[in-house]
């Protein structure tokens, strides 16, 4: 987590604005955690705190999302792999979290499992910030890039809104520093959850697909 005076000031500014700003850093090469953001805003909006309705958080955060992501795409677009990879190597680029292996483990990521790597990746710590990165350097599709990066976003921002929105019922917390403490209790589950719902779709694409040839071989 940030730093506590940094984390504070983002509660007290929670809106549409800042929901979207502050993922976008999220989903750039800066790191910061959506858990800061996206729970606590759709706890407000339980509460009736702030204005916020939860729907619309998800929507901003998804949005904030996609501009973080297109930040990545596009400038391993331009940018190209030796230079993205130097930067990796840089302390900017340590202090921003990101080595070459993190890069490296993205394009391995992304070449595995092709364009749905952008959907999939999403979903999974670790790798959700840096498959944009990949996915810039293949020169993919921009418009199967939104489409997928949409649909993991948006299935990401829906289950921390969901955490947050259970936890505003929850009985003790009634602060948001209690929230931001029972939200990193969560952490590892989120993540679980996230695997498990790639995991799923994976399946069922890998099943699709092979429903799909055997049809076509027996036309």
């Amino acid at each position: 987590m940030e730093s506590v005076a940094f984390i504070q000031w983002c509660l007290e500014h929670l809106n549409y604005w800042t929901i979207t700003l502050l993922m976008a850093i999220e989903s750039s090469f800066i790191p910061f955690p959506s858990e800061v953001v996206v729970p606590p805003a759709a706890w407000k909006a339980a509460a009736g705190d702030g204005g916020l309705n939860v729907y619309l958080v998800v929507l901003f955060a998804t949005i904030g999302a996609n501009i973080g992501a297109l930040i990545n795409y596009f400038l391993a677009k331009w940018l190209g792999r030796p230079i993205v990879y130097k930067f990796a190597n840089s302390r900017f680029g340590h202090m921003c979290l990101i080595d070459e292996a993190k890069v490296q483990h993205a394009e391995e990521f992304f070449d595995k499992h092709g364009a749905i790597a952008t959907f999939i990746g999403r979903l999974i710590p670790a790798v959700r910030q840096l498959i944009s990165i990949p996915a810039g350097l293949a020169r993919m599709k921009l418009g199967t890039f939104l489409l997928f990066t949409t649909l993991g976003a948006g299935i990401w921002n829906t289950v921390l809104a969901a955490i947050g929105h259970y936890l505003s019922k929850v009985p003790g917390i009634e602060t948001e520093e209690q929230l931001l403490e029972k939200v990193n209790e969560y952490s590892h589950e989120i993540g679980l959850v996230c695997i498990a719902l790639a995991v799923f779709v994976v399946g069922f694409l890998i099943y699709k697909g092979t429903v799909g040839h055997k049809k076509s071989v027996t036309k």
